[in-house]
């Protein structure tokens, strides 16, 4: 059950959020001032935060700077300030997302959830820095890769290629996907870019480059990373 901490000095709007919230199945945690959600915080790290900036006792922004210093948790704010400075400074101080009231409870709890998804895929990545296979060692955080012991090199695509896939270990990465990230909009289609790289890293990694155990063919589908 994710945590959301609502930070929210209007009573009935704040009840409007935990209640659609609830039924959501988040659990919540609402105050109403800036100490209240600091104390709140120290309690328990929530995994998203929605926030107000017009606060009674604290400038909204510099409690997502107090926020951000200690959690990398989503920051959503919450506010009826339509400036473009307004939300240049709260994105700035790291809000992840500048919601203007009136808004759409829908609409609010859609950015709310592809806000924490996004942050799980950043938790992923981040955990899984050093991939180790029987053969060889990828260390996706300093960009090395060893072979039994001794460093591959690799050039700067097919490094990029490996990184995407090894992020992703047993799932398939789309052709499409493969091709946007590492060459751009102009080469979606060019799936022979795909084949050449690919052939270069099994040559590389794999023992038997004919019969891959870590670089995986779905044909017609995309490639699968197998630690």
């Amino acid at each position: 059950m994710a945590r959301v901490l609502v930070v929210e000095d209007d009573a009935q709007l704040a009840r409007a959020l935990r209640i659609n919230l609830e039924v959501r199945s988040y659990e919540v945690a609402a105050a109403r001032d800036g100490d209240g959600a600091l104390r709140l915080f120290a309690a328990g790290e929530p995994d998203a935060v929605l926030l107000d900036l017009g606060l009674p006792d604290t400038d909204g922004v510099e409690l997502i700077k107090a926020i951000r210093s200690r959690s990398r948790a989503p920051i959503l704010v919450l506010s009826a300030r339509h400036l473009s400075g307004e939300k240049v400074r709260a994105l700035d101080a790291g809000a992840d997302d500048y919601v203007t009231k009136p808004f759409s409870m829908d609409e609010l709890l859609a950015r709310l959830r592809a806000a924490t998804r996004r942050r799980r895929a950043t938790a992923r990545a981040e955990a899984l820095t050093v991939v180790t296979t029987a053969h060889f060692t990828i260390d996706l955080a300093a960009k090395k890769l060893l072979r039994e012991g001794h460093p591959v090199r690799l050039t700067p695509t097919e490094w990029h290629l490996l990184e995407i896939l090894a992020a992703s270990p047993g799932r398939r990465v789309s052709q499409r996907t493969l091709l946007l990230e590492v060459w751009g909009p102009a080469y979606a289609e060019n799936t022979n870019y795909l084949r050449v790289y690919m052939a270069q890293l099994r040559r590389k990694l794999e023992a038997d480059p004919s019969r891959p155990r870590y670089l995986i063919t779905e044909p017609g589908l995309g490639y699968r990373f197998e630690p």
